[in-house]
């Protein structure tokens, strides 16, 4: 569907239950009746196709889409996401430009792909934006053609991570390995799970998938001569580990079976990755690791026990988290390997308080250890923290014995435990745990049911399948099992009167989020609510990391240390504009003081609940008025 049509099909939605005229749609949508007559036929085709909504038509009384609450939400969501058939054509688009040496014209990719001109454009501008976030810059030359340039390192880290360019529908790392012959994925894929049976070297399945991604890029890039350069001190330093002692033993098999001989910097590379995912003591043994974790761990912490005043020093178990997760995010920092974190939009959705304190925390540690911690990485550090607050915060009155299944790392284990006995005082857990102790768990322990983030093949007692992060649908079937009734309204008693204080800008043309955010900055500069410099340093914390927070919506801040009075100012856009990797059609910058910042966190996390009611933010982003604006957040 194109624009209009995506709008026709919005407005019919927010109207769902009720009959509107073609007239008034044409009127709203500015185009003719036979117009929408026509989107119609693709609305309706778009719905049998995506969805169990129906398009009803009535003569005399117009049109209608029938639909239930939650298919609705799902269907704005899905409306979100765009067109599979555009992102999967940018990721083939994205690879050939990494991998090929010879430029890329526009008039062969049209050709190629049967599109126009028009979208092929906009498809490099997309990937063009993308490929800034990997240090690779995309060159057009008239008559020439587009071609990449950056450092072997950073081709790879982007390739590794093509699925990005796809929707989330489709954007998978499995979505990768259609790029290499099949016969080589499985061989390789084979292989590494051999290597880790022999080595006895557990690993989640994920994390196996990624090292199938590397190395298959790894024999890509080789057969191309675009081997990787090493450091002396870093083969030297890796050379001496368990896990080269593998990766050579991965390499001649290899070898064996695709006659394809990796040189020593490739197998320190892949090394590199080994180590990222290890259990083992092979990054303990490094003294400068161990001693950079131990004063990052402790320094983190005392940065946010400043910011939130919450006590973290006192949670013994979050010094633990951080101490097993932080070497190997540390290794792969100082070794420039970039991971992507799969629930990182979701983590910012969720958690934007606690996800803006940890960066803001982690501003102070990089200067201090000349370190770079990108937002994926600041992520996973956002659930040890919040697990942690929660813990800190529970109340407990066990009842219901629950054993939590989650192969997803100590911090999201963590995280899922703390919140669900913070929610649920009814309920003990037994121990949060991988699949493969399940059954040792229920022999030992008396156990009523079990929660999992994943579908259990003929599990013995009943089960609940939920998101790892606890979203609110999770919530409703934990509520159905256990008879518990529904979290209340939204309830944000001071946000009108700080956007009282602040500007509201609505309707307005598209811009490139640093433009917005200094316009927005400026104007309160001039009201004299925050110093000269709070534009420049909002700008700077949104380059460290974009303020989307999913559903459309960016939260773009500043220090508090800039704010001498507290407001929030919102921007609704016409159109939603690509902010980073998702588009954004409601802004709201907050510039809230240190005396204020213990209403900080209720505030996102009002916006971040205001995220998941579709139908209340599709009405403000169609607000023309402050007093429509205050209507809906009331």
């Amino acid at each position: 569907m194109n624009d209009r049509q995506i709008n026709l099909l919005r407005k019919l939605l927010l109207q769902s239950g009720n009959f509107t005229y073609i007239k008034t749609l044409a009127g709203e949508l500015g185009c003719s009746g036979k117009t929408i007559r026509n989107d119609l036929k693709e609305v309706g085709l778009f719905l049998e196709t995506h969805s169990r909504a129906q398009l009803i038509r009535k003569p005399g009384a117009g049109v209608q889409v029938s639909v239930g609450g939650e298919e609705r939400e799902r269907i704005f969501k899905l409306l979100h996401t765009g067109s599979d058939k555009d992102t999967k054509r940018r990721q083939e688009i994205g690879y050939r430009l990494l991998v090929e040496k010879n430029p890329l014209t526009v008039s062969r990719l049209t050709r190629e792909f049967f599109v126009s001109v028009k979208e092929i454009k906009k498809d490099l501008s997309i990937i063009s934006d993308w490929l800034i976030s990997y240090n690779i810059e995309l060159i057009s030359r008239q008559r020439r053609g587009v071609t990449v340039t950056g450092e072997e390192l950073s081709r790879r880290n982007a390739l590794a991570h093509l699925y990005e360019l796809s929707s989330r529908q489709s954007g998978t790392p499995r979505s990768l390995l259609m790029l290499f012959p099949d016969h080589e994925v499985t061989y390789v894929n084979k292989k590494i799970s051999d290597l880790m049976d022999n080595w006895n070297w557990k690993i989640s399945s994920d994390k196996q998938e990624n090292l199938l991604i590397h190395l298959l890029i790894i024999l890509k890039r080789v057969r191309q001569s675009s081997a990787i350069l090493m450091k002396n001190d870093e083969v030297g330093r890796v050379r001496g580990t368990r896990e080269y002692t593998m990766t050579e033993e991965l390499a001649e098999r290899i070898n064996d079976q695709l006659k394809v001989a990796l040189p020593v910097s490739e197998k320190v590379y892949f090394t590199l990755h080994l180590l990222s995912y290890s259990a083992g003591d092979s990054l303990k043994k490094d003294e400068h690791i161990d001693s950079l974790v131990h004063e990052l761990g402790a320094q983190l912490t005392n940065q946010l026990q400043i910011m939130t005043m919450v006590p973290f020093g006192q949670d013994d178990i979050l010094e633990e988290g951080l101490h097993v997760h932080l070497p190997s995010a540390v290794h792969r920092v100082a070794n420039g390997l970039t991971i992507r974190n799969p629930m990182l939009e979701e983590i910012k959705n969720m958690y934007p308080y606690m996800f803006s304190m940890v960066v803001m925390g982690l501003e102070e540690v990089n200067k201090r250890h000349s370190l770079s911690i990108p937002e994926d990485e600041a992520a996973y550090l956002v659930l040890h923290f919040q697990a942690s607050l929660e813990r800190l915060n529970k109340k407990r009155d066990s009842r219901k014995k629950v054993v939590i299944v989650c192969e997803l790392g100590i911090g999201m284990s963590h995280l899922l435990q703390a919140k669900l006995e913070q929610s649920y005082q009814g309920m003990e857990v037994v121990g949060s745990i991988g699949m493969g102790e399940l059954e040792r768990i229920i022999t030992d322990h008396h156990v009523d049911f079990i929660i999992s983030t994943r579908e259990l093949e003929e599990p013995r007692l009943p089960v609940v399948v939920i998101s790892p992060l606890l979203k609110a649908e999770d919530r409703r079937k934990i509520d159905r099992f256990l008879h518990v009734e529904e979290t209340g309204a939204i309830d944000s008693p001071s946000i009108n009167a700080w956007l009282e204080e602040g500007e509201i800008e609505l309707r307005i043309e598209p811009v490139h989020r640093y433009e917005l955010i200094e316009e927005l900055g400026r104007k309160l500069v001039q009201k004299g609510k925050v110093s000269a410099q709070f534009p420049a340093k909002a700008v700077m914390r949104e380059k460290m990391s974009a303020t989307e927070i999913g559903n459309g919506i960016a939260i773009p801040h500043a220090p508090p240390e800039e704010v001498y009075q507290s407001s929030v100012s919102l921007a609704i856009f016409k159109e939603p504009v690509l902010w980073r990797k998702e588009k954004v059609s409601v802004v709201f910058l907050l510039a809230i003081s240190k005396k204020d910042r213990e209403s900080m966190k209720p505030l996102m996390n009002m916006i971040s609940r205001l995220g998941a009611e579709t139908h209340l933010l599709e009405q403000l982003k169609n607000a023309t008025t402050f007093e429509m604006v205050e209507d809906v957040l009331k």
